[in-house]
């Protein structure tokens, strides 16, 4: 089968880490050049993502993984053009944008695939199965972890459309939307904003559900200065406890742990995904992450503190 020539579109440190490796090691790929604002990046590599489209020949897919707020342009054009697109997490600015790619996808017959990185570990899907139907009577993020060493110098996130501390909460978001055993609702948000910036540094969320009695919270924070807490909990009805961990990798039920089918890694196994909707022709669009952050915006309730330092 012929390999799907892909271009990486915003070539940083996401891209280097997760995509080029994901890509390399996947024979359905070839990966045919990149583009980012400083050229770096496997050659070709070019400066200007538009020069990358007009000089590279017999390109099928994308993947962009700039900024959101750049994504729509880019996702537009390469869609217009016949290109699949994947878009890293968040995948644009606005609830709006999605859904007009989403309508271009259809139309122009291409796969869309708004990927939620956190969401590829088997101990999610078993998560999911064991709160299957369940009432919820309390459900606990922590989200805890240091922006300067997952975001150095990284001024973008700050800055309106960056999301700031819900840029890695989505990932928890994008978890819990897949495992709750029904809707999820912002009721209130707390959104700790640094004074030089225009996004939040911390939140805490307070969720309601359909399907629950009890406390659904979220803590979200960018200002913890040694490891990272990345933990979900859900206590049901009948008095069991599932709790994901590093990121959603590791499981366990009532303190016990859980073994989950061999993990293949995530951005591997998106890029797997991504295969077989291109064979399929279809898109992949889940906004419900993205959703919740948006609510999360419309409903906070912002307070000023210490400037962030860069």
């Amino acid at each position: 089968m012929k390999p799907i020539r892909i271009a990486i579109i915003g070539f940083g440190k996401i891209a280097a880490d997760q995509h080029l490796p994901s890509i390399s090691a996947n024979p359905r790929f070839e990966l045919a050049a990149t583009s980012s604002r400083s050229g770096q990046g496997p050659q070709p590599a070019f400066t200007d993502w538009q020069e990358l489209l007009r000089s590279v020949k017999d390109l099928d897919a994308v993947a962009i993984t700039t900024p959101p707020r750049p994504r729509y342009d880019i996702a537009r054009e390469c869609a217009s053009a016949g290109l699949h697109c994947l878009l890293e997490k968040p995948p644009a600015a606005t609830l709006a944008e999605i859904d007009d790619l989403t309508h271009l996808a259809e139309q122009q017959k291409v796969s869309l695939y708004t990927t939620w990185h956190a969401r590829h570990h088997p101990a999610v899907e078993a998560a999911a199965a064991a709160l299957a139907g369940k009432r919820i009577v309390a459900f606990e993020i922590l989200w805890h972890e240091d922006v300067h060493k997952w975001h150095p110098g990284q001024q973008w996130v700050w800055d309106p459309g960056g999301f700031g501390v819900f840029d890695p909460g989505i990932n928890a978001f994008s978890i819990a939307t897949r495992i709750f055993p029904g809707p999820l609702f912002v009721r209130q948000a707390d959104l700790s904003v640094p004074a030089n910036g225009q996004t939040p540094i911390a939140a805490e969320v307070d969720f309601a559900s359909p399907q629950a009695d009890g406390r659904l919270h979220a803590s979200l924070d960018w200002r913890k200065s040694e490891g990272e807490e990345w933990t979900i909990i859900a206590r049901t009805a009948d008095g069991q406890e599932v709790r994901l961990t590093s990121g959603g990798a590791d499981l366990s039920i009532d303190g016990k742990p859980v073994a989950t089918p061999g993990d293949p890694g995530e951005y591997p196994d998106i890029y797997a995904r991504f295969a077989d909707l291109i064979d399929e022709r279809r898109s992949e669009v889940d906004i419900a992450p993205m959703r919740l952050v948006a609510d999360c915006l419309l409903l906070g309730r912002t307070t000023r503190v210490d400037p962030i330092t860069m």
